[in-house]
Order: structure tokens, then C-alpha cells, then sequence
């Protein structure tokens, strides 16, 4: 491949995601905040940068996955990557920030004579692992198509709409997770109370009007009572509140995005931030025991 890639953000999301552009034969260097964690991809082919300024100075393509928009501005700005990346590189911005960071990042961008797209994904590690992730696209759509070859190696690329689309869908998909999530998990508290098996009505449900990824993935994780993070509930709540302030401002009333996020708020308030959103399910239990309590 004769693309030269820089992957900034090599945590739970981003190591596999690089990984998956070595299979397919890229040239990528890495930079993370903790080293260790761009070091794990050495022996998967990579080279590993010691700050931001040198893993992006020879690149074609930068992508970011890193924690929010605040992380993403730092290492792209405030660090001087703009300043030493090439003549017509392109930035890729895949964290989930908000819509008008992402705009305001590619306005600057732009200054720079950098192209970039915001492109957040869906799947969770299980599908940056399989490189089955659904990749929102937010920018050129010229330059989706040009980079067609490096999202193939990462999943399905949909060009959503112009700068900051990309986030505005990411926010629409975190809705559907997190209100989904919790209604897989009052069923679950509600068929253990009725006398059935958990386990079992998820079985039974599957191939219904019922089943979903989540329900597959994330009912299996309640059924095992596994919450060790894929996504973690803080993260979870990060972008409910990012999609409580876009409809604020869009003067839209999303009632029950606004019940689910207030549920995920109370979780992470009781410690549950570094648990997988599925964990929410903790959460429903403890709310359902304290009833039977005050009775």
C-alpha cells in the first residue's frame, strides 16, 4: 500500500482499529498518551512515535480516536500536528465529539490547507476487531470515495452529510444504543421477577421483531453478568449529554433519550462510569431492590 498512515489513539477502540490497517498492508506509526499501549502494536508492524508531531510528519491519512473534542483539539492544535502535517494530507477524525467541534476543527483545518473528515464508528471493539464497523462520514464525499481502500479495512463507510454530519449520526446511534440497552435491561429484571429464565427469553426472542445487535451482544453480556468495558457507561453518558445539548439547541424534546440518560447519569454517579453500558442493567436491580425495601 503506498499510503502512509499516523493513527493517533491507540486505547480500547483505536488499537484494534489500527491493527486491522496493518493487516491489509498499510504503513502505519502510532502515538499514544501511554506508550505502552502503541508500543502492544509493534510486533503487528507498526512504528511507534514518540509525540504527535513526529507520527503525523510523513503521513498521508491521520486518524484520530481519541477520549472527546477537548483531546482531539490538544493533539492536533495546541501540540503543533497541524503545523508539520504534509500539503494535502488528510485528517480523519473518528472519536465521538460534539457536531460543532468537529465543524469548528475542520474550519481551522482548512486554514491549514488540510482536508479531514469527522468519522465516527458503531460496533464497539468486537467489530473494530472484525473490521465490520459502520463508519458515519461527515465532509467531502469526493473524499470518502478517495479514501475508500483504508475504510474497507475498518468496515462499511457511509457519507452522511456535509462536515459535523458525521457526529450528528454518531449522536443519533448512541440514542438507539442507549435506549435499547435499557430496555433489554428492564425486561430482563422484569422476566427474572415474572419467574422465567433470562437466558431463556433471550433465546426465545432472537429472530423476532425483538432481536438486534444489542440484544445479542449486550443481553449476553447481562446474562453473564460481564460488564468489563467495550463501552464504558461514562462514555455512554458523555454522548447523551452531547445529544441533550444538540436538541436543546435544535429546540427538539427527545423524552425518551432524556429518561435513558438520566438512568445512565444516576449509574455513573454511583461509581458504574468504568462498567460497559450494559451494566446499566446494575442499575435497574438496585433501583428494583430499594423499591422492595421502602414497601
Amino acid at each position: 500500500m503506498d499510503r502512509r498512515i499516523a493513527w493517533l489513539g491507540t486505547g480500547l477502540m483505536g488499537a484494534p482499529m489500527a491493527r486491522r490497517l496493518l493487516q491489509a498492508g498499510f504503513r502505519v506509526t502510532v502515538w499514544n498518551r501511554d506508550k505502552k499501549k502503541a508500543e502492544a502494536l509493534r510486533p503487528d508492524g507498526a512504528a511507534v512515535a514518540a509525540d504527535p508531531m513526529e507520527a503525523v510528519s510523513e503521513a498521508d491519512v491521520v486518524f484520530t480516536m481519541l477520549t472527546n473534542g477537548e483531546a482531539v483539539g490538544h493533539v492536533l492544535f495546541d501540540s503543533g500536528c497541524a503545523d508539520r502535517l504534509k500539503p494535502n494530507a488528510i485528517v480523519v477524525d473518528t472519536s465521538s465529539i460534539s457536531p460543532d467541534i468537529a465543524k469548528q476543527h475542520s474550519a481551522r483545518l482548512i486554514k491549514y490547507g488540510i482536508r479531514s473528515l469527522d468519522a465516527p464508528v458503531s460496533g464497539g471493539v468486537v467489530g473494530a476487531e472484525a473490521g465490520t464497523l459502520a463508519i458515519m462520514a461527515g465532509g467531502d464525499g469526493a473524499l470518502v470515495k478517495d479514501l475508500a481502500d483504508v475504510f474497507a479495512a475498518l468496515g462499511r463507510v457511509t457519507h452522511v452529510g456535509p462536515s459535523g454530519a458525521g457526529q450528528v449520526c454518531k449522536l443519533a446511534n448512541q440514542q438507539i444504543v442507549a435506549i435499547t440497552i435499557g430496555a433489554i435491561a428492564e425486561a430482563m429484571v422484569l422476566v427474572e421477577k415474572g419467574g422465567a429464565s433470562r437466558e431463556a427469553f433471550r433465546t426465545a426472542i432472537r429472530g423476532g421483531f425483538a432481536e438486534s445487535r444489542i440484544l445479542e451482544l449486550h443481553g449476553g453480556r447481562m446474562i453473564r453478568r460481564d460488564f468489563e468495558p467495550g463501552g464504558a457507561s461514562s462514555n455512554q453518558l458523555k454522548d447523551l449529554n452531547a445529544v441533550a445539548a444538540l436538541a436543546d439547541a435544535l429546540s427538539l424534546r427527545l423524552p425518551l433519550t432524556e429518561m435513558v440518560r438520566e438512568a445512565f447519569d444516576s449509574f455513573v454517579a454511583e461509581g458504574g462510569g468504568g462498567q460497559d453500558h450494559s451494566a446499566l442493567l446494575l442499575h435497574l436491580e438496585k433501583l428494583n431492590t430499594e423499591a422492595r425495601h421502602a414497601r
